[in-house]
């Protein structure tokens, strides 16, 4: 799977409990203006906030979803505060507390692609 390129890396999977990283938030955010230049200036600026494991552009009302993960609810007001709304690019922010993780896997469902892996 290496040299036929599925691979991309390789990671450790760390206890965010363990860690004292207990509060979680999946947050959608809307920019002031989704111009091009935005875009590429928020996914810019996010790269370098620790606190957000994920950032996805989607469809639909708002712009992101961004996963966060932090020490406790004040932490995370803090990082909403003064980073996300902090932003002149970003208009709103409609913030989601997980509550429990019925599911989390990186496994990818390779069973639907078993015929492409197969010819590789």
């Amino acid at each position: 799977m290496e040299e036929a390129g599925f691979i991309t890396g390789r990671v450790t999977l760390l206890d965010n409990f363990a860690l004292g990283l207990n509060f979680e938030v999946m947050a959608s955010v809307k920019l002031a203006l989704p111009s091009r230049e935005n875009l590429e200036a928020f996914e810019s600026i996010v790269q370098n906030w620790s606190e957000v494991i994920e950032c996805m552009t989607v469809t639909g009302a708002v712009d992101y979803m961004i996963h966060v993960v932090t020490t406790d609810m004040h932490a995370y007001d803090n990082f909403l505060r003064d980073k996300l709304l902090g932003s002149a690019l970003v208009s709103d922010v409609q913030s989601r507390i997980v509550v429990r993780v019925a599911k989390r896997t990186t496994a990818l469902p390779l069973g639907l692609v078993s015929d492409r892996l197969k010819s590789s």
